[in-house]
């Protein structure tokens, strides 16, 4: 599995969640408690971008209907949502968050949000 650079570690501090693209992939990436977490950035509730929730000590809260995914396995914690968003690989090495978008992974489209510049 190849790792991707994301960001430079200080770009998400702890209790933060910001949003990054690794090609075609829209990823949330957290951190609590000092570790990183990445997922996908669409609630599987109603498509809203996680990115815009906040990080708990539960998992990721979705800024929109109140779900909260758990990080390890992006499991639904609290409704609405009742499907898990996909979890990604990620490390962090040298001052660098790396994240791995495992080959066959279905990525949901940005339909409403493409990326800037597109």
């Amino acid at each position: 599995m190849e790792y991707q650079y994301v960001a430079r570690s200080g770009q998400v501090p702890d209790g933060v969640v910001r949003r990054f693209f690794i090609g075609d992939a829209e990823v949330a990436v957290a951190r609590w408690d000092g570790t990183v977490h990445a997922m996908s950035n669409y609630c599987t509730h109603l498509d809203c971008l996680l990115s815009s929730g906040k990080v708990t000590e539960d998992g990721l809260l979705c800024s929109c209907h109140g779900s909260v995914f758990d990080f390890a396995d992006g499991e639904p914690i609290t409704p609405p949502a009742t499907r898990p968003v996909q979890v990604y690989p990620v490390k962090e090495e040298d001052g660098q968050i790396l994240v791995a978008i495992p080959p066959g992974v279905e990525q949901p489209s940005p339909r409403r949000r493409p990326r800037v510049g597109q």
